[in-house]
C-alpha cells in the first residue's frame, strides 16, 4: 500500500491548488516576487470558473496518516482539437483529434519531493485519460520534470510560444 493517498480535487481544494500553482512557477523562475499574490488571486478565480464548466479536473495527494494535508497536486485542463498529425510512441505518424487534456499545476511541495508524488499523480491522470476517452494529452515541461514525463512515454514536440510584438 502507498504511503500517500490520491483523490480528486474539489473546489474546497482550490486555496492549495492556486498557491501551488503559484509556487510551481515561481520555482521556475518565471513569476516575479511582486505578481506572486495576484497571480494566486487570479488563478484562483480562473481555476474556479473552470471546475464549474467541468474544464478542469484535479488531483491532490496527502500522506495516508494526515489526508487533510495536501502535499502534491496535479491537473488537467480539457479542450476540442481539430485533427492533427502527431507522432506515437513508436516515432510513426496517427491523427489525433477530439478531446485534449493539457496537464497543469503538476507540484510537490519541497519538503515532500523525490518520494515518488509525481509519478503517481501522472499515472493517476493518464489512467483517468484513458477511461475518460481523451483523445491525447499535453503538457509544459520545466527543465526538472522532464525526465519523470519522458520515463512516463511523453516525447518533445516542435510547440512555440509568442511573445509579442
Amino acid at each position: 500500500m502507498s504511503q500517500f493517498k490520491i483523490r480528486l480535487a474539489t473546489p474546497a481544494d482550490l486555496d492549495v491548488i492556486s498557491d501551488h500553482r503559484a509556487r510551481m512557477f515561481s520555482d521556475m523562475g518565471e513569476l516575479p516576487a511582486g505578481l506572486f499574490e495576484t497571480f494566486r488571486a487570479q488563478s484562483k478565480d480562473t481555476l474556479h470558473r473552470m471546475f464549474e464548466r467541468n474544464q478542469y479536473i484535479g488531483w491532490v495527494a496527502s500522506p495516508q496518516v494526515e489526508p487533510e494535508k495536501i502535499v502534491a497536486g496535479a491537473g488537467v485542463t480539457l479542450r476540442d482539437v481539430a485533427p492533427h498529425p502527431q507522432p506515437n510512441s513508436a516515432g510513426k505518424f496517427e491523427i489525433v483529434s477530439g478531446r485534449q487534456a493539457i496537464i497543469q499545476n503538476v507540484y510537490t511541495e519541497p519538503d515532500w519531493r523525490r518520494r515518488g508524488l509525481g509519478t503517481l499523480l501522472m499515472k493517476e491522470i493518464i489512467a483517468w485519460s484513458q477511461g475518460a476517452g481523451i483523445d491525447s494529452l499535453v503538457l509544459h515541461a520545466s527543465d526538472e520534470g522532464r525526465p519523470l514525463y519522458e520515463r512516463l512515454g511523453f516525447i518533445s514536440t516542435t510547440e512555440m510560444r509568442f511573445r509579442g510584438s
